[in-house]
């Protein structure tokens, strides 16, 4: 019974026995309530009694592999770390308090509403709270909310004092801690949570600590694992894998040309020159941001058309011919088509469709009674065919509003206390004086010198014309709000595209440096190292251009650019690499991989479903914990992704192993992959572990608890379960272990699609803030992807079991002497 207690066996059955436990209950809040979710897991009895059994258990084999040295320092206090920080969640729920303090202006209150189970019940406050002032403030020209707090005053003692509170501002009185989470709709009241857990705080801290510093030894110490394995690495022979050719068609991806337009288009397009000029005129975005024109353009011509360019016209370009020749364009069939069931219900063909496709000869929009029909359904009821309509309805709604010049928001309205700029075909009434005529006409003498200088090939009158555009927007525009540095940094950077050279430079050389490799295997002629180095000096020019445009990108925006699907997903190509670069010195195959792998990963961020739009944060990511969490936990989400790239090389090499006599070099290339694996797993691990944890602490900081079992949460921490299932199974005793931890780094990653993918598009939260629609998307690909691992699952394992005992033999020969 000891021995079976203190079994890494056992812990791995606990570990993969919690995690099944908690995706169970992501489930069931999903479809009976958080509360359920709460009262029949996360809260009930049996599941505080696993999770005591499971510390208990985790001490016992401590203390057993400790004496007999079998645990070293930094996984010592690793361990000692999770046992302290689910002591301090024991602590908080057994001790903790959590409520509500609702106020309206002018009120004074202290009675404390708390809800457990159902249950409402109140608690008094040793002090009150007096709500002076409630402040919402807003994006320039936007309704969105960029933050709002509440003005109090502190009654307590006979004394009182003012203070402030706002989202990440938190509000500490005698161990109350306040939290600004919502406010009433008339904007004249406040939502306060408040949090009261002094002692659970201090230990759930402490394990924070302890983690940080156990995983900064376990890196650092000559004496742990990491270091055991680097060591392994470096005895090993240093082998080169087959280049895995079926990789090198993604590079085509990188290619695409669908457009069609006329030839009146093209014979009366604007010049380049001048849509440039054009393009870098101001406007504000529905959010309020202050963008150049050519972000505008860009985005409206993907979402119309699904290209930025049609036909050698480019965005800005396409822009101003709708507003020269909109009936051209109401006749041309550009707008995309969102599905082909589309084509058979309205008699479209090709893919695309005209504006005008989809109006009767009487006027009667076609779409009219799908879409009555459409919205009288619940949002689940709603099948394929139905989404297609209202993404097809959004699009001829936006080209609609473009025909009607209602998009172009230049024109700042002055002394407006909201900053709102408006566009030539919105109600300018509200302009007075001169400006009322300046912003009515001066649009169509704009398009008239425009349309001049395509017949006179001279443009001179239409910059004129658009040079008191800009004087005026400098002139009424708010001070501050017009910054001409970032906007020439916006222009090169739409004009730079560099993640999409990024994704294209990247699949080019990952394919070639496979190919290299596959050469210089064959052939160890001085031409082919050269290319090999040429190829990796490349490939470093191309990482520092993604550094760069993520560089500018967070120049433009003011923040971290991992606030959105979009950015995260630039990031993670760029961790990628990254992880891939730090493995390459030891072997060069991560780093071809890593390459393709981040390729692929800008390809899908560039697909039409993907929303690049720089915008505004929303109030709760205003904080600087952002930058380090996002950064922390996508960073992970790379060596991840390396050691899913590994896993899957080293089934392929499980597959081909063929005649024995190459079976004992096949062997040492599948264990010095292995190494690299783990190492990976490791680093990717501790820093998935640490991020977690560090949006424990902006959780705790910003709403007042540290876990709530939202689902993004519960996945995260299922995630890291799942890792250290993985990083655990060198302990178990069995001939397949080699081959089985291969296999679970790949499967594993599934955890992490599901983190970040999943549980937007599956599940509800908190954490919805990079949601995109599209996401469904990935779900087919994901579903390919997984059909072709069941396969090299397969087949690795039927591979593997087919094992020649003289090679095998030969193999432990080898390594034995590479290892002396």
């Amino acid at each position: 019974m000891k021995n079976l207690f203190s079994s890494s066996a056992t812990t791995v059955i606990m570990l993969c026995v919690y995690a099944i436990v908690l995706a169970i209950a992501t489930i069931i809040e999903k479809f009976y309530g958080t509360a359920i979710a709460k009262a029949e897991v996360y809260h009930a009895p049996w599941f505080l009694f696993y999770q005591g059994t499971l510390v208990l258990h985790l001490i016992f084999v401590l203390v057993v592999k400790h004496c007999r040295r079998y645990v070293k320092l930094g996984m010592l206090i690793v361990h000692c770390a999770f046992i302290v920080i689910l002591i301090g969640a024991l602590v908080s729920f057994l001790t903790g308090e959590e409520g509500i303090l609702h106020l309206r202006e002018g009120e004074t209150g202290n009675r404390l509403v708390m809800l457990d189970g159902g249950q409402r019940t109140e608690h008094e406050l040793p002090f009150a709270i007096e709500l002076k002032n409630f402040e919402l403030s807003r994006y320039p020209g936007s309704s969105s909310p960029s933050s709002y707090e509440s003005v109090l005053v502190i009654h307590k003692d006979g004394e009182s004092r003012s203070e402030h509170i706002s989202m990440n501002n938190v509000l500490d009185i005698q161990g109350y801690r306040f939290f600004q989470a919502s406010y009433d709709e008339d904007e004249q009241g406040t939502v306060l949570s408040v949090n009261h857990d002094i002692a659970g705080r201090y230990i759930t801290y402490s394990g924070y600590f302890l983690l940080a510093t156990g995983f900064l030894i376990v890196f650092l110490s000559g004496k742990s694992r990491f270091s055991r394995l680097r060591h392994r690495l470096k005895r090993l022979y240093s082998g080169r894998t087959i280049a895995f050719l079926f990789f090198l068609h993604l590079s085509t991806f990188a290619f695409a040309d669908i457009s069609d337009l006329s030839d009146i288009v093209r014979r009366h397009a604007v010049s380049p020159s001048h849509a440039k000029k054009f393009a870098a005129l101001p406007m504000q975005s529905p959010n309020g941001r202050v963008m150049p024109i050519s972000t505008f353009s860009s985005e409206l011509l993907r979402k119309l058309h699904k290209s930025t360019e049609v036909k050698g016209i480019n965005s800005d370009q396409f822009l101003l011919s709708v507003l020269l020749m909109p009936d051209v364009w109401m006749r041309l069939p550009f707008i995309s088509l969102p599905g082909e069931d589309i084509c058979g219900r309205y008699g479209l063909s090709g893919g695309y469709c005209a504006y005008t496709d989809l109006f009767t000869d009487d006027g009667s929009y076609k779409l009219q009674k799908d879409l009555e029909r459409i919205y009288r359904k619940k949002v689940p009821e709603r099948s394929l065919l139905d989404k297609d309509v209202l993404k097809l309805d959004e699009r001829i709604n936006l080209f609609h509003q473009l025909l009607n010049r209602q998009l172009l928001s230049i024109f700042p309205l002055d002394n407006a206390q909201s900053n709102k700029w408006y566009a030539p075909g919105d109600d300018l009434s509200l302009f007075i004086g001169k400006d009322s005529m300046f912003v009515s006409k001066i649009f169509d003498w704009y398009l008239d010198e425009v349309r001049q200088s395509i017949l006179n090939h001279n443009q001179t009158e239409a910059d004129r014309v658009l040079d008191m555009i800009v004087a005026y927007q400098n002139a009424k525009a708010s001070a501050g709000l017009i910054s001409s540095e970032k906007l020439e940094a916006e222009c090169r950077y739409n004009a730079l595209q560099p993640f999409r050279l990024c994704r294209i430079g990247y699949l080019l050389l990952g394919g070639a440096l496979l190919l290299t490799l596959f050469g210089i295997r064959s052939d160890r002629r001085c031409w082919g190292n050269i290319l090999h180095y040429v190829l990796l000096g490349l490939a470093l020019a191309v990482f520092h251009l993604h550094m760069y445009g993520m560089g500018m990108r967070w120049y433009i925006s003011g923040h971290a650019p991992w606030s959105n699907s979009y950015e995260t997903m630039v990031y993670v190509a760029w961790a990628i690499v990254l992880a891939g670069l730090l493995f390459a010195r030891r072997n060069v195959l991560s780093f071809a991989l890593s390459l393709l792998f981040a390729g692929v990963i800008l390809f899908v961020a560039g697909l039409n479903w993907m929303d690049p739009e720089i915008t505004p944060l929303v109030p709760v990511l205003k904080s600087p914990w952002l930058m380090f969490h996002v950064a922390v936990i996508v960073a992970a989400y790379g060596f991840f992704g390396i050691s899913w790239l590994i896993g899957m090389s080293n089934m392929v090499l499980f597959i081909i192993t063929g005649h024995k006599s190459r079976r004992p070099e096949r062997m040492l290339q599948i264990e010095e992959l292995s190494i690299l694996n783990e190492m990976s797993l490791w680093v990717g691990l501790a820093l998935m572990t640490v991020g977690t944890f560090l949006g424990a602490v902006w959780a705790n900081e910003t709403w007042g608890r540290y876990w709530g079992w939202d689902p993004k949460e519960t996945w995260a921490l299922i995630t890291i379960l799942v890792y250290a299932v993985v990083t655990h199974v060198h302990l178990l005793k069995c001939d397949s272990s080699l081959w089985l931890f291969n296999v679970l780094s790949v499967w594993a990653f599934a955890s992490v699609l599901m983190t970040y993918f999943g549980v937007n598009y599956f599940l509800n939260g908190m954490h919805a803030y990079g949601y995109n629609e599209g996401a469904g998307d990935m779900m087919v690909y994901g579903g390919v992807l997984a059909g072709v691992c069941v396969l090299f699952t397969v087949f690795s394992y039927i591979r593997w079991k087919k094992t020649d005992v003289v090679a095998d033999t030969e193999y432990e020969i080898k390594k034995l002497k590479i290892e002396k």
